[in-house]
């Protein structure tokens, strides 16, 4: 039997030969980015509007934390007006080796920027960010689990360490399985600390403590279909993130708000539009059509609807609030 879940996704997601330095993210599953362009050209409606709060700046900066392939970051750029393009500085940060045909204009390092004036964004970031996993045990006592990296297998190990047990205590409530979310607040925490002006937004699906599954949520992704997870490099292995033990852990002012209304007031709408249409404007009529179902792959409450935005703005005054 190998060590707890935390060191067990290091190495299966982020190792040598990991998943995340040897897969294509998008064989695999389905994100916001992968899901349809309305969702960078919304990223880019919000990134004007960090511009326009920050007064133009002459460089502002767009960081993507956890870029993938860089499609999002790409995407933006294609959608952002030419003003604002002009004064881009764009940097993607992945692990895996920059992607063959990703616009030269985009930086890509392994780790975050040590000054941001700009945007900050971390789409489906942080529920890679690897933690530990806590069980009750048949006396009331929470212990570690271990999990053998070849097959998932899982066993109690010791009484969790004290560090755990405060923020179980703190975020967690009740018995049953917790998923240890410390390194996500740390990590997070680091990426907030790099915006020196403008925002850092966190794009996830996650739950709050009132709404915290008694049974965690960790699990597999593979060829596009869930998976047991097990942390042997041959699937994504992933757990929701806990987004207000997140947004507190900064100690800094933020904004909590589903993706439905987050994408709606940026202008992404997913009604259908008039059946007068069909007959005045056949070919217009398909193109919104398909529009109307993009967007509502986007905001479907039960979907990617229901993720999280979370924001922080910093240095901004009274001429913050990005959305609403």
């Amino acid at each position: 039997m190998g060590g707890g879940w935390r060191s067990a996704m290091q190495a299966a997601l982020y190792g040598d030969g990991g998943f995340f330095t040897r897969e294509e993210p998008a064989d695999h599953f389905r994100t916001s980015v992968h899901a349809s362009p309305l969702f960078a050209g919304a990223l880019a409606r919000f990134a004007v509007r960090v511009d326009e709060a920050l007064g133009h700046p002459a460089v502002f900066d767009l960081v993507d934390v956890g870029a993938g392939r860089g499609e999002l970051i790409a995407g933006m750029l294609a959608a952002l007006p030419s003003g604002l393009a002009g004064r881009v500085r764009a940097t993607a940060v992945e692990v895996a080796p920059r992607p063959g045909g990703l616009d030269p204009a985009v930086h890509w390092r392994p780790g975050l920027p040590d000054r941001v004036t700009g945007l900050l964004m971390a789409t489906e970031w942080l529920d890679n960010v690897p933690l530990d996993v806590l069980e009750t045990d048949e006396h009331g006592r929470l212990r570690k689990v271990l999990v053998d990296p070849a097959t998932g297998a899982e066993t109690l190990g010791a009484p969790a360490d004290p560090a755990d047990l405060f923020w179980a205590g703190r975020w967690w409530p009740g018995p049953g399985r917790i998923e240890v979310g410390t390194p996500r607040d740390r990590a997070w925490a680091d990426a907030v600390d790099a915006v020196r002006h403008g925002v850092a937004l966190c794009v996830d699906y996650g739950h709050v403590q009132a709404e915290r599954p008694a049974f965690g949520t960790l699990t597999g992704f593979r060829d596009g279909r869930q998976v047991p997870p097990v942390p042997d490099g041959s699937c994504d292995v992933t757990a929701h993130v806990a987004m207000d033990s997140v947004a507190a852990a900064t100690g800094a002012p933020f904004h909590l708000l589903r993706q439905r209304e987050a994408l709606r007031s940026l202008g992404v709408d997913g009604s259908r539009p008039s059946l007068e249409l069909a007959h005045t404007d056949p070919v217009g009529y398909l193109r919104r059509l398909s529009t109307a179902g993009a967007a509502a792959e986007l905001t479907d409450p039960t979907g990617l609807g229901g993720h999280w935005w979370l924001w922080h703005e910093v240095g901004l005054g009274e001429r913050g609030t990005m959305l609403g």
